[in-house]
């Protein structure tokens, strides 16, 4: 079988976690790096990849990269605002794309690389945490066949010394992040949430708070789905105790688990406790999708649709945060 020939886009540090999960992969082969410098490629290559064979080229243009190097997919981990433009232009090369959340910062863009997708005919996934984890498609797959009656309230929150982190760094410049912690490590959280609802935002009000900072520190929000569904999240970014929780409440039983990273879940049937629910499916990250899912043997565990319901979400709480009201997604294509 044929490697998934893998190009990285965006050479900053989480492009390492891919570097250290692919690079022992059977099935992918890391073909080239590209950044904005020389040296950032270089100072990449000799922290994750220097024992890497065979060794990938370097580029400081994509297009280059992608006519040159020919690479099957690209990862893209560059600043939010540019997801879009880099996201587009790789689909135009015939890539499959693999972008790290969030997959744009307007619902407009969403709506337009869904339909590019669609178009060229590449898988498009998203990298968020919870989506490839067997305790959240245990989640959904309970919030489908109510197994525990109906869904009807989610709480969850998400904490990070978010703001320390991040001085200095463009994550806290509009321009290229989009907005503050609620689109950086919340997107996470709010990810968990609408993959698992399965639903459109019919309402959001929300309260933002900066911190004198350009960009949201803290966010409170309240969601209502057009299913129904209430949810109230917070995404704290100006706590040295870091955390994440998640419950969804059925009427006929509840689900607590970490909505981060899913590395714990307990569940409620009726008033009794499930000690060992019975969770099925593959323990694998979200790269191993990816891989399998260009090879035609897995589906994509997330895809442009849910980049476009967090894009309306994230509309929403922006407006509603500046208006004082509450803010409904703009008119659907």
């Amino acid at each position: 079988m044929a490697k998934v020939k893998i190009a990285f886009l965006g050479c900053g540090g989480f492009m390492g976690i891919h570097a250290g999960r692919l690079k022992g992969h059977p099935d992918a082969q890391i073909v080239a790096l590209c950044d904005t410098t020389a040296e950032l490629v270089q100072t990449f290559y000799g922290k994750h990849l220097a024992d890497y064979q065979p060794k990938p080229a370097f580029f400081t243009d994509a297009a280059a990269m992608y006519a040159q190097a020919k690479p099957d997919a690209v990862f893209i981990a560059t600043p939010h605002t540019l997801h879009f433009q880099h996201g587009m232009q790789a689909l135009d090369a015939g890539l499959h794309v693999y972008m790290e959340k969030p997959m744009v910062t307007a619902a407009a863009d969403a709506y337009a690389m869904a339909a590019k997708a669609k178009e060229k005919k590449r898988i498009c996934v998203v990298g968020y945490n919870t989506s490839s984890s067997p305790e959240f498609e245990f989640i959904r797959n309970a919030i489908r066949t109510q197994e525990f009656g109906k869904l009807e309230m989610v709480f969850g929150y998400l904490a990070q010394d978010w703001k320390r982190l991040t001085t200095g760094m463009w994550r806290q410049k509009p321009e290229l992040s989009g907005g503050g912690q609620a689109y950086d490590s919340g997107a996470h959280l709010l990810n968990s949430l609408v993959w698992s609802v399965e639903s459109n935002i019919a309402e959001v009000f929300a309260f933002v708070d900066n911190q004198e900072t350009p960009v949201d520190i803290n966010t409170a929000m309240t969601v209502r789905f057009t299913n129904g569904v209430l949810a109230s999240m917070l995404i704290g970014g100006n706590c040295a105790t870091g955390g994440t929780y998640m419950s969804f409440l059925f009427d006929n039983g509840k689900i607590e688990v970490d909505g981060w990273g899913a590395n714990w879940m307990k569940v409620w049937k009726g008033g009794k406790e499930i000690k060992y629910p019975a969770v099925t499916g593959k323990e694998q990250t979200p790269d191993d999708n990816f891989i399998d899912a260009v090879l035609g043997r897995a589906e994509p565990r997330t895809s442009p649709a849910n980049g476009i319901v967090q894009s309306e979400l994230m509309d929403a709480i922006y407006e509603s945060a500046r208006t004082g009201r509450p803010a409904k997604p703009k008119q659907r294509p």
